[in-house]
């Protein structure tokens, strides 16, 4: 469309005053055969927007499934997973524990140890005492070895 074309959609029918022979302009006939080209081009990118948005929204669902199947599917592997982690995370637990143990009974090995060769220092003396005591006769006076 030119600037003259556009300006004459401005101009009057006819010179002002009393009507002419002329025919007015029909002003909506000639908007409707203006803007229906553009219009009917507007309907076409609408529902190519449309189709467009629908194959967006599929591909989006496609991608959700996708994603949550994926973060089933992690979940499954790390509950498969979770008691070899568990068991090397209490790994060095358990060592440090048989360690203390062992610590404890070698302490303890070393204190009776230690009670055995009392006794065994002091088993004599008391052998005696037990056999003069089993010795002296009942009711007679208690005499040292």
């Amino acid at each position: 469309m030119s600037l003259r074309d556009f300006l004459e959609r401005f101009r009057p029918a006819g010179t002002p005053g009393a009507s002419a022979t002329g025919v007015p302009a029909d002003r909506a006939a000639e908007r409707t055969a203006e803007l229906e080209p553009a219009l009917a081009r507007l309907a076409d990118v609408q529902q190519r927007a449309a189709r467009i948005r629908a194959a967006a929204q599929e591909a989006a669902e496609a991608l959700r499934r996708g994603a949550s199947h994926e973060a089933e599917r992690l979940v499954a592997a790390a509950r498969e997973q979770a008691p070899e982690v568990r068991r090397q995370a209490a790994e060095p637990l358990l060592r440090e524990a048989r360690q203390e143990a062992e610590a404890l009974r070698a302490a303890g090995d070393r204190a009776a140890s230690a009670i055995h060769a009392r006794a065994m220092e002091r088993m004599p003396y008391l052998v005696d005492l037990a056999v003069a005591d089993a010795l002296r006769p009942a009711g007679g006076a208690r005499g040292e070895p």
